[in-house]
């Protein structure tokens, strides 16, 4: 079977080039909210799930969904960061584990209002762990012990008294701010302190969660079984990769809906002006459709012509649109937490998912909207479409 050329639907684009960029433009600005809004989600699932560890347990009260949420005591503590065979050790013996305290404050924003920060109380053994991953990008750490604190990079810009000198009050204690840490994740968007100073000063005995590596010939999954069981320390363990994953289910599932549904109406009206569009091209092409049946290209070919005339418009509008969204890459933004309902900082990530998404759902939306005009030229016979021009 002969297919029309190529070059037929592109000159016919050329000669409606009203239609043809109203059309464009309606799938484009879809795509562009649909893009938008899969970056924002891409963005937020980057610095949670994407950058969390295998290798690194964190260990929560049982039936706590987050760190906010869980408890140790002192007791427990102890046993939990001395006396787990699975937990690596340094070069001294001394277990790579860490009992950290997490809680938010109400600080103020540099744009106006108030917004809840996380506050993270850590022991030294904490930048052991963390590594290469966590490190001063300007000033220093707080010495252990003291009334100090490290604020991460993306609260510098966004939170009033952040900058190296100042004083961030937390509760009724005064903290003086010396440095400003970059790290992988989410953790850049909070305050860290001395853990024993943080729990007096926010009155709170308990500590919220441990972490700690694991040996090497250690699992993650093994140790949760044994401590499900565990008389002296029941807990809750994860691997640093799955306990971020899980923070980000409400906020990712939330990007997921509003991506839908604004697609959704966007794209019914994407649809009808395509629709619109194609069957005004086919009223002023009757001629040349029976010049083509009556040539001896059969009703398919002729199908498929004007299908991939609207699919070349879907292609074109979703390029638009997602070379419209590319500006917004990397471009910070805030919003809260549901896991936590605290503030957290990411950027816009233009991923190539989010690109092949938008893209995808481009050509179905030209598709879609081609395919009614494109199944009424293919069932015109040649004397119909000739005595109609």
């Amino acid at each position: 079977m002969a297919l029309i050329p190529l070059q037929y639907n592109i000159r016919s684009l050329l000669v409606r080039s009203g239609n043809t960029w109203l059309c464009i433009f309606s799938i484009a600005a879809t795509v562009a909210v649909l893009a938008g809004i899969l970056s924002l989600q891409q963005g937020f699932e980057t610095i949670f799930a994407s950058r969390g560890r295998e290798d690194m347990v964190v260990l929560l009260r049982t039936g706590a969904t987050s760190e906010g949420e869980s408890a140790f005591d002192r007791t427990r503590a102890q046993i939990a960061l001395n006396e787990i065979p699975e937990i690596a050790t340094d070069t001294n013996g001394k277990p790579l584990a860490s009992a950290e305290l997490y809680l938010a404050t109400l600080l103020a924003r540099k744009d106006g209002g108030k917004t809840n920060i996380p506050l993270r109380g850590v022991q030294p053994a904490t930048f052991a762990i963390h590594g290469d991953n966590w490190s001063i990008l300007d000033g220093r750490n707080f010495a252990p012990g003291t009334d100090e604190v490290v604020v991460g990079k993306a609260l510098r810009d966004r939170i009033q008294n952040c900058e190296i000198g100042d004083t961030l009050r937390i509760n009724v204690t005064p903290f003086r701010v010396v440095g400003v840490f970059e790290s992988t994740g989410a953790y850049q968007t909070e305050v860290w302190g001395d853990v024993d100073r943080m729990r007096a000063a926010l009155d709170v005995e308990n500590y919220s969660r441990i972490i700690g590596v694991m040996r090497p010939d250690a699992s993650v999954k093994d140790l949760a079984k044994r401590l499900e069981g565990d008389k002296r320390i029941p807990a809750k363990a994860l691997s640093e990769k799955e306990y971020l994953s899980n923070q980000t289910g409400a906020l990712t599932g939330l990007f997921t809906f509003l991506g839908a549904f604004l697609s959704v109406i966007m794209g019914l009206a994407a649809v009808f002006t395509g629709t619109n569009a194609m069957l005004s091209a086919l009223a002023a092409r009757t001629h040349e459709i029976g010049i083509l049946l009556a040539t001896g290209f059969r009703p398919f070919a002729v199908f498929l012509s004007f299908l991939l005339e609207a699919a070349l418009l879907g292609l074109l509008g979703g390029i638009i649109g997602v070379v419209m969204v590319i500006p917004l890459n990397g471009i910070q933004t805030g919003t809260t937490n549901f896991a936590t309902f605290t503030e957290v900082t990411f950027a816009f990530r233009t991923t190539p998912y989010a690109i092949a998404v938008a893209i995808i759902f481009a050509l179905l939306l030209g598709i879609i909207g081609g395919a009614i005009p494109a199944y009424r030229a293919s069932r015109m016979t040649p004397t119909q479409a000739l005595r109609r021009s």
